[in-house]
């Protein structure tokens, strides 16, 4: 009887083994899960505000804007960044606000002028731009109605 107890005891020997090497490797994963994990670092920089675009030279063209941020712990709160002012926009509503305008109304005898309406079609870089702007011009060569 002996000799049929050995295969047995091996195989409890064997079982027992495997048991204990399962509970040492989950201990040790285990372990490793409760290290405290590195917190990612989050930026308390803002957002970039950027300044109108300024020409180089003239009214349109080439030229820079200046970019700033805040944060204690931003490596970067400011920077100058290049752009363009394209020269077929009207730059007495600003140079980023671009406006689809209306055909050339009749002349005012009055004042000699002609007006138009524009709408905005697009602002560049988040400017402040008015919805709708009225433009004039002189009418031409006209002949006033001379008084008598």
């Amino acid at each position: 009887m002996p000799q049929q107890q050995q295969p047995r005891r091996m195989f409890t020997a064997a079982l027992l083994a495997l048991v204990f090497i399962l509970a040492a490797v989950s201990t040790t994963e285990a372990g490793k899960k409760e290290k405290p994990e590195k917190k990612a670092k989050k930026s308390d920089c803002g957002e970039w505000q950027w300044s109108v675009c300024v020409p180089t030279s003239g009214d349109c063209g080439l030229g820079t804007r200046e970019g700033t941020r805040t944060g204690a712990e931003c490596k970067q709160t400011t920077k100058t960044q290049k752009c363009k002012i394209p020269c077929n926009w009207k730059k007495q509503f600003g140079a980023e606000c671009k406006y689809q305008f209306q055909a050339w109304g009749e002349c005012d005898l009055n004042t000699a002028l002609k007006t138009r309406t524009g709408n905005l079609k697009r602002a560049l870089h988040n400017a402040d731009c008015q919805k709708t702007v009225t433009i004039s011009k002189p009418c031409g060569k006209l002949t006033k109605p001379k008084p008598q």
